[in-house]
């Protein structure tokens, strides 16, 4: 009998409620898998319908196309002789539960609820489904009439089992389970359960990848180290840990499901075990260049636009966001490059030209890359330059506009109808005019970039329109430091989801990744949203001046608010520890009041937040991760008084302190 077998596992490009689409992709991976000798093949999580269904997951239509698909897949030939492991959502005695269906020559074999489910950050899973609570139960599903025509099975096991094939036992978990502080895979271990699948539908996070691996790596220790393993190295590993023996000889066992069927060969002595998988680790600006360049992609081909348009100031955001498109050009050129038919064809169809081939990510970038320096009166000729030179080393079609004439048109209608002239801070107006003057210049700026993104290919005799780029960090996002419906508002924002600390280390690291030299002067240059009259050609404002606190201290409000979830008082109390050898109690105060403050104050901006990708864990998006009132008493009267009362007596404390000091010194 053998002892080698060879499994295969995927990550597909789903798409929620694509089911033609989601139906060949998961053919073509089952194809593969078989074409590289693989016995056993898994799937992403809820991979039939799309893991993004959200709230269409209540409609029955979403089930039947499921249970389609599922038919499809039992039909194909391409699924005969190889255990697939697919997912999708699945009704059990009127319960939507989150399925895993495996099944082998046109026979279900099990269908597999999940136990644990994600419901923290972006994940809603108690919403639509409910969890399998019957550990180690199994229950008689009654199949669609759809499917017992196909498999001549009236019923299948349905709840926590595993597999036992001729020549070994496999367990499946799905993604949460894997988090849970006693994971299905220890029990299923103890029970003799070989090889562990575990199907994941989880998000990319700054930093989290390293958590992943090291779960994983945890629980196979060294039992599956590649894709083609040794069975026998499984159990020679077992065989000499007493302690886990003595477990295994009391564990409860699992319902086992017979598998006429071996994952392995019988003259497989001579078959190559896989190269071990060594992980690498990558930096998070690494991370940066990777994720979100891949998510733009991704949506770029998606929606049918021919590029992308991107209002370019001059300063880091911006920057930043041209970067990453820049970074997305180099990934497809790659990607090119090495054979990958299906980019090709993506890039064909978004540049509308059937011949043409991309090799220089400048050349790319230059057909799909719109970016634009919208001067007013306030602007700087150094921000221009920086913004031009940027565009230049890029690639990118650049242009320049003035917006004064929209802006001068827009107040001298308020004049004409009120008869009053409103005035910035600097030549004598209230804070009230000041702002109103800066917000009409923002708004402005967001009406001529959706009016080119429509227009400018059509201008230049091209076909197509373009996606607006937005690019407000989620530290500016978290304080409402933006004019909503600003060009803070577009169609999508790469970098919504990451730091301004973050943004920084990531345009640093493009300097060198892709010696775009423009962004030194960028990143020497402080942030300015450029909004209030120049004072002798130089910026008068700056961003952290008028924030009121540093970009460094905005990230501590924003974990501590949302990942430590943390009140006012209760920021205040870590605060106060954390912060002691830098600012004093009084300090500590006033600067957590200004941060809550504002935060409240500016909270409805963010059910206007453009879509972004997400990337950081104190993510103020209002749309689906941060689920917070937006309409506060801003004054938040009884927690600062609290503050006030703990600063009262830590100045009681300090004077106590000192007068006992004084005391002693006389002694």
């Amino acid at each position: 009998m053998g002892r080698k077998v060879t499994v295969a596992t995927c990550a597909l490009n789903q798409w929620a409620l694509d089911f033609e689409g989601n139906l060949q992709r998961i053919l073509k991976s089952i194809e593969i898998a078989k074409h590289k000798g693989a016995r056993y093949r898994l799937g992403p999580e809820l991979e039939i319908c799309g893991y993004g269904c959200w709230d269409h997951y209540y409609e029955s239509d979403t089930l039947l196309h499921s249970l389609q698909v599922l038919a499809a897949l039992l039909e194909s030939p391409v699924t005969q002789d190889i255990i697939c492991d697919v997912g999708m959502p699945v009704m059990h005695q009127n319960v939507r539960y989150n399925c895993r269906v495996i099944f082998l020559n046109r026979k279900i074999l099990l269908i597999r609820p999940k136990m644990s489910l994600a419901n923290e950050g972006n994940y809603r899973e108690l919403r639509w489904f409910t969890p399998w609570s019957k550990s180690r139960q199994t229950e008689e599903y009654f199949l669609p009439r759809m499917i017992q025509d196909l498999t001549e099975q009236e019923t299948v096991p349905f709840g926590d089992a595993v597999l036992a094939t001729w020549d070994t036992c496999i367990g499946s978990e799905i993604c949460e389970e894997l988090w849970t502080p006693h994971s299905p895979h220890v029990d299923m271990g103890l029970d003799g359960v070989e090889i562990f699948t575990n199907a994941s539908g989880s998000h990319h996070v700054l930093r989290k990848a390293h958590a992943r691996v090291d779960l994983v790596t945890m629980a196979t220790t060294k039992e599956v180290l590649t894709a083609t393993l040794d069975l026998e190295d499984v159990r020679s590993y077992r065989a000499e840990i007493s302690s886990r023996n003595l477990a295994a000889s009391r564990a409860s066992p699992y319902p086992r499901v017979k598998v006429d069927f071996a994952l392995s060969c019988r003259e497989d002595l001579l078959e190559p075990l896989s190269e071990r998988i060594e992980w690498k680790y990558h930096s998070p600006s690494e991370e940066i260049s990777l994720g979100p360049a891949c998510w733009l992609w991704d949506f770029l081909r998606r929606s049918q636009q021919a590029g992308f348009f991107l209002p370019l100031s001059g300063g880091v955001d911006s920057a930043a966001t041209a970067c990453l498109v820049y970074s997305m050009c180099c990934q497809v050129c790659e990607a090119v490059k090495n054979g990958n038919q299906q980019v090709l064809t993506d890039v064909q169809t978004i540049v509308n030209e059937t011949s043409y081939t991309p090799q220089d990510p400048r050349d790319l970038c230059g057909r799909i890359l719109t970016t634009c320096y919208m001067a007013s009166e306030n602007s700087s000729q150094e921000t221009c330059s920086r913004a031009r030179e940027l565009a230049q080393q890029i690639g990118s079609h650049h242009v320049g506009v003035s917006i004064d004439p929209a802006v001068k048109a827009i107040v001298g209608i308020f004049s004409l109808v009120t008869g009053k002239s409103p005035l910035f801070a600097a030549h004598g107006g209230s804070s009230r005019e000041n702002l109103a003057l800066q917000n009409v210049q923002a708004r402005v700026r967001m009406v001529i970039a959706y009016l080119f993104a429509q227009l400018s290919l059509w201008s230049r005799g091209a076909r197509g329109g373009l996606l607006v780029l937005g690019s407000a960090n989620v530290d500016e996002s978290l304080l409402g430091y933006l004019t909503k419906y600003d060009c803070s508002s577009a169609d999508i924002n790469p970098i919504g989801g990451i730091s301004k600390t973050d943004l920084r280390a990531f345009v640093q690291f493009c300097v060198e990744r892709f010696q775009l030299s423009a962004l030194q002067r960028i990143l020497a240059a402080p942030a300015t949203a450029e909004l209030e009259p120049l004072v002798d050609g130089q910026v008068s404002q700056t961003d952290e001046e008028d924030m009121g606190m540093t970009y460094t201290e905005l990230s501590v409000y924003g974990r501590l608010r949302k990942a430590s979830k943390a009140g006012p008082f209760s920021m205040f109390c870590r605060l106060l520890t954390g912060w002691s050898d830098t600012y004093t109690p009084r300090q500590v105060a006033d600067k957590v009041k200004r941060f809550f403050s504002r935060y409240s104050m500016n909270r409805h901006k963010m059910t206007t937040l453009t879509p972004a990708y997400h990337a950081e864990n104190y993510s103020p998006d209002d749309n689906r991760f941060d689920l917070r009132p937006f309409l506060y008493n801003t004054g938040w009267s009884w927690q600062f008084r609290c503050i006030e009362d703990q600063v009262c007596r830590a100045a009681v404390l300090q004077l106590e302190r000192r007068v006992q000091q004084d005391l002693d010194d006389v002694d």
